[in-house]
């Protein structure tokens, strides 16, 4: 009988002991190591930090599940700025198996880092709103040398421009359902592997998307990262200045990117082989798959891949200065994929050994855009200094519609064009600034157009005509489904979203509109001038559903239309003897976001101005 109340208190005590180990919301405080699997019930709590080696939370162990149950961490009072957010909100170190989800944390430099920590898993966690520097008016004023391309990451350099989420050194790691917008880059990884990182929602922020430096064996799917840019002009967009949707950096290789959505971002996608490679030619970021995504309306590339070989096949690529640029790409195939309205659609610099295959170009104004520079050792200072030749090219079985120039190919050596490609609707066919060493045209079809620089060899090529006027947009349609991809078509996950931008969505570049702090997200009513002439303004609004009306204004003798819904176009005939412009708005309908994530309840009524 004694032995049976004995073991009772026993037990008695260690649940109490446990229970007093079990951190209590309520008591967080600055520097607490949670060493236990843990739930929190959902509250607010603003906890600073002022730097990331002072973190608000530590989380340590194996096998640990934190559960934040939708607790909300702020390092920032409401009113501060976003480029003065300082610290670190939970730092995970030294562990495996660990589960954090339910986390909100916003205000901070970083809101989540994990250092040496095996098979972590990270869901349904909102990191929105954390830090991005303020951007300057003019690309003089921008310090081109303080970027993030240009740094290696070796000393986690890429802290410097915060991230919701920094991964060093976890292999295996899970990220799924994070969702981060408001901030300058979203999920940032440096020697991790073999980790999957899907059904993400990392848009609308002025930095980088997802972004991994000497990581492979990833697959990267199923991710919304949509309008991460960044540019220097306040409402008409200029360049993208080195931000994407999806950066890869630096002998990242082996990885699957996939299924994703990354439009409207400075590049789509941008794959940079490092110093290193541009050095001695060596490790670059290769055997990648680059597959099934949509990269369209980047003002600068769909897809930029430097120094490597590399997998690209069945991407959207629409509206992009260059649909794929493959600087020094080499042992690459180009398979499939759509390419439209581009200035250029596959422009390759001293690319040797690369397949370009069952490719559809509609409205480019160049097709294929094949070349080597001319030598400049003082230029760029690694390169052209070894003798990289532009070579051995095979195209063949791609369509080429509404192209105005579907071949530009200069200084090459061994490119076949042949095998059934088709030109229709073109008007020069071949344009070569430099002579091209056995360039072979043969067995394509060809329509009306003129033959330029192909008219001395180009034979055995058959002319075609299309059947009807819209034949041409089917031809398009159809070309990609032709390629034999099965051998590298990644699967898709068995939970993994459509993560594509849906079609009424308002997509094209017109719609990149970047103030000083990040790009617009359609979550509040703006209004942006598009045009002016001496008699009249041209205004575009753009917000949430509801209604919105002209509430005053100066300077114009005529504003119309005067209400409507979102988006409208407002024409204001100048006043000749006004001083000074200003229109006065305001908008009542859907709930609001502001620009530094305020919420604003549906119906209320929002002021939204312009001056001059």
């Amino acid at each position: 009988m004694k032995s049976y109340v004995y073991n009772g208190l026993v037990f008695v005590w260690f649940a109490m002991a446990m229970v007093a180990c079990s951190p209590d919301v309520s008591k967080i405080e600055p520097g607490m190591v949670i060493t236990q699997s843990t739930s929190f019930e959902a509250d607010t709590l603003v906890l600073p930090s002022d730097t990331l080696g002072r973190p608000v939370l530590v989380i340590e162990g194996e096998g640990l599940t934190v559960d934040f149950g939708g607790t909300l961490l702020r390092g920032s009072l409401a009113d501060s700025l976003p480029d003065t957010f300082t610290g670190l909100s939970v730092l995970v170190r030294n562990s495996k198996n660990v589960t954090i989800r339910n986390l909100h944390a916003r205000g901070y430099k970083v809101a989540l880092m994990a250092e040496n920590t095996d098979s972590l898993l990270l869901e349904d966690c909102d990191f929105s709103y954390n830090y991005r520097q303020r951007m300057k008016s003019t690309p003089e004023a921008e310090d081109l040398s303080d970027w993030l391309y240009y740094h290696h990451n070796e000393s986690d350099e890429w802290l410097r421009y915060g991230a919701a989420v920094y991964l060093k050194g976890c292999d295996a790691a899970t990220v799924r359902r994070l969702r981060v917008t408001g901030g300058q880059n979203g999920l940032m990884m440096t020697n991790c592997n073999n980790g999957t990182f899907y059904n993400n929602t990392i848009h609308f922020n002025s930095g980088i998307g997802i972004g991994l430096y000497r990581s492979s064996h990833n697959r990267v799917m199923h991710n919304r990262l949509d309008w991460n840019v960044r540019g220097f002009s306040y409402g008409v967009y200029s360049r993208g200045q080195d931000s994407a949707g999806i950066l890869c950096y630096e002998q990242s290789s082996n990885n699957v990117f996939a299924y994703n959505s990354a439009t409207h971002s400075g590049d789509g996608f941008f794959l940079w082989a490092g110093q290193h490679t541009m050095d001695t030619g060596e490790g670059g970021c290769n055997d990648n798959i680059i597959f099934g995504n949509d990269f369209s309306h980047a003002p600068t590339n769909g897809i930029e891949v430097t120094f490597s070989r590399n997998i690209i096949a069945e991407n959207r690529l629409e509206e992009c200065r260059y649909g794929i640029w493959g600087g020094y790409s080499y042992e690459s195939l180009m398979c499939a994929n759509t390419l439209s309205n581009c200035d250029y659609g596959i422009a390759i610099e001293h690319g040797q050994d690369n397949t370009i295959l069952y490719n559809s170009f509609d409205s480019c104004e160049v097709g294929v855009k094949l070349w080597e520079r001319a030598k400049q050792p003082e230029d760029w200072g690694y390169a052209q200094q070894r003798e990289v030749e532009s070579r051995d090219y095979r195209i063949q079985h791609n369509l080429f519609y509404k192209t105005t120039v579907p071949l530009a190919i200069a200084g090459t050596d061994r490119v076949a064009i042949n095998d059934d490609n088709q030109f229709y609707a073109f008007q020069t066919l071949l344009k070569a600034e430099q002579p091209n060493d056995r360039l072979v045209l043969v067995k394509n079809r060809i329509g009306e157009g003129s033959l330029g620089d192909a008219a001395p060899f180009a034979r055995d090529n058959p002319p075609a005509t299309l059947p009807a006027p819209n034949d041409g947009r089917d031809l398009v349609k159809a070309m990609p489904e032709q390629a034999p991809l099965e051998k590298y078509r990644p699967e898709p996950l068995s939970d993994g979203m459509d993560a594509l931008l849906p079609e009424a969505h308002l997509r094209g570049r017109k719609y990149i509109l970047v103030t000083e702090w990040g790009p617009y997200d359609f979550r509040r009513p703006v209004v942006w001038k598009r045009a002016a002439d001496e008699e009249t303004m041209t205004f575009l609004l753009l917000g949430p559903q509801g209604n919105w009306r002209l509430t005053g204004g100066e300077g114009f003798t005529r504003v119309t239309p005067k209400t409507g819904t979102f988006p409208a176009t407002v024409t204001a005939r100048i006043d000749p003897d006004a001083t000074g412009y200003a229109l006065d708005f305001e908008f009542v309908g859907e709930a609001v976001t502001t620009e530094f994530g305020k919420h604003l309840k549906r119906g209320a009524g929002v002021s939204f101005h312009w001056r001059n």
